[in-house]
């Protein structure tokens, strides 16, 4: 390949990676390009799979400040680049190579962190975002005295919810308690409000009637 044309490819595989928020990194011998292209639609809209040249991919790695192990890029070498839900790109590479096993999945970068093939299997194995945000979204809806006062509440106990709710993962607790504790403090924190605004508000309807019994000075 000339020079010329090494560059422009390395340039575009540093802008894949610089748009990417995850990266799967597999091996693709054996496939047919009929399979390879059910992969890509298995993959959503949002991620692109793409055959690579290995050292081509290292430098543009490089360029890009991704660092993936050399290990990583041997043989026929293809990767997901995603922009979107990691989960929905993970959930598709997993499914396909469950059906065609000469996908290999040997690893990948999600936001800087590298990842072993059985990190890849976990991202998979979780909820996506949108079925997250609707079982939240039916959570609030059944308790709207609850959604109203989260939509009250103080910036920094909607930000802990929405941290606690990003940190979610299978078998953590924690997250899910802090969501609860943080709707509670919300609502309370908009109770207390509420008692507040009223308080003034009766003082000053009583002096009123006060003011009204008292008889008119002859």
């Amino acid at each position: 390949m000339p020079n010329k044309e090494k560059v422009g490819a390395v340039a575009e595989i540093v802008e894949r990676f610089n748009e990417s928020s995850a990266t799967v990194i597999t091996e693709y011998r054996g496939l047919t390009v009929k399979q390879v292209t059910e992969l890509r639609q298995a993959l959503g809209a949002e991620a692109t799979y793409a055959v690579v040249k290995n050292t081509l991919t290292r430098r543009a790695a490089a360029e890009a400040g991704v660092s993936i192990d050399d290990s990583l890029l041997v043989g026929p070498t293809a990767i997901a680049f995603v922009k979107g839900d990691p989960v929905t790109a993970a959930k598709g590479l997993r499914d396909f190579a469950k059906a065609n096993p000469l996908l290999v999945i040997k690893g990948g970068v999600l936001e800087g962190r590298t990842l072993s093939p059985a990190e890849v299997a976990q991202i998979a194995d979780l909820e996506s975002r949108e079925v997250l945000l609707a079982k939240i979204a039916g959570v609030l809806k059944a308790l709207p005295t609850r959604a109203a006062g989260l939509f009250q509440a103080p910036l920094s106990q909607v930000a802990r919810l929405a941290k606690a709710l990003e940190d979610k993962t299978p078998g953590d607790a924690t997250a899910t308690d802090a969501t609860a504790t943080d709707t509670e403090a919300a609502t309370d924190t908009t109770a207390e409000a509420a008692d507040a605004t009223e308080a003034p508000a009766a003082a000053e309807s009583t002096e009123a009637t006060d003011t009204s019994a008292e008889p008119a000075e002859q």
